[in-house]
């Protein structure tokens, strides 16, 4: 049996939102097991729905860089967010994202490329981290390009133009008005920085992610005492719910907050003068998945104080 620490179980308070003795309980019946503990919650109809609420810790600033037909969103990760705001550092990742949308955002390819002024743009992150004296690292890149179309950017929480927290890129297959497809293509992904969709389709959709959601929709569906045909149908019509929360091609636009983003597409190949295919978008938000140490300062000035 693992060991239910306090720790564990603050963590799944903050995923689920359900009280402290049923999250402790969870936690039991689970083994430590934090997801299995959050879906056991949602079975018993203890928390909200899931979403990965993955501790946003790291600093830095996401760079993205898009024209044409071709776009690339770069990371840079530092150890607070004073040098988010440092000319330095800003210019360092606005050079660098630029590098990556002629690298097509392969990180391997960015780290060794030449960096404007010498040397290559590892070695320049290193000259920067001994100048400003804090910690930073190359985290992750990314690039998208269509062979006739647009790729569209949009930052949120902007720092500096193409600068910022949230960043986006959303390309746009077709043979239409570039300038409208380009609006278009910013509009949507302001749309995906908003709605932070799983994926495009339902068939490009994690296959675990469907079975784990039914699980969990079937386990909520028993508990009305239904017949077996009627709870199918119940966990049919609840999953295609789910789809609508996380497939963008299936959630409401939030430009207009009622036509499916499909529809906005299909209606835009009218506008543009060409049928209009979105073929894929990349989000990044910064520091997503990284954990921060969460320090005591009491403690810490404790210490200090030599108690």
């Amino acid at each position: 049996m693992a060991e239910i620490t306090a720790a564990l179980v603050k963590e799944l308070r903050e995923k689920s939102g359900a009280g402290m003795m049923d999250c402790k309980k969870a936690l039991s019946e689970n083994n430590g097991d934090i997801e299995a503990a959050v879906d056991w919650l949602r079975k018993k109809g203890l928390a909200a729905a899931a979403k990965k609420a993955g501790r946003v810790a790291a600093e830095g600033l996401v760079g993205v860089a898009a024209g044409g037909n071709k776009g690339a969103m770069v990371e840079i990760n530092a150890e607070t967010d004073f040098v988010a705001r440092n000319d330095q550092f800003q210019d360092f990742v606005r050079k660098t994202t630029d590098i990556a949308v002629a690298s097509g955002g392969d990180a391997e390819k960015i780290k060794t490329a030449a960096y404007p002024g010498g040397g290559t743009v590892s070695e320049k992150l290193t000259n920067l981290i001994a100048t400003i004296g804090e910690n930073m690292s190359y985290r992750r890149s990314v690039g998208l390009s269509v062979g006739s179309g647009v790729v569209a950017s949009y930052v949120h929480s902007a720092t500096a133009p193409g600068l910022g927290k949230i960043g986006v890129l959303v390309a746009l297959e077709s043979t239409g008005d570039k300038e409208k497809l380009a609006a278009l293509g910013k509009q949507l992904a302001m749309h995906v920085a908003a709605a932070n969709p799983m994926s495009l389709s339902v068939a490009e959709l994690d296959p675990a992610a469907i079975e784990r959601e039914r699980g969990v929709l079937a386990e909520q569906a028993k508990a009305s005492g239904k017949p077996d045909n009627v709870i199918a149908k119940m966990v049919e019509g609840r999953l295609r719910k789910f789809y609508e929360d996380v497939v963008l091609l299936e959630q409401v636009f939030v430009v207009d907050g009622e036509s499916r983003v499909s529809a906005v597409v299909e209606r835009a190949g009218k506008e543009v003068g060409a049928p209009v295919k979105v073929t894929a978008f990349k989000r990044f938000a910064l520091g997503e998945g990284i954990e921060k140490k969460v320090d005591d300062f009491a403690a810490e000035v404790a210490a200090q104080a030599g108690r």
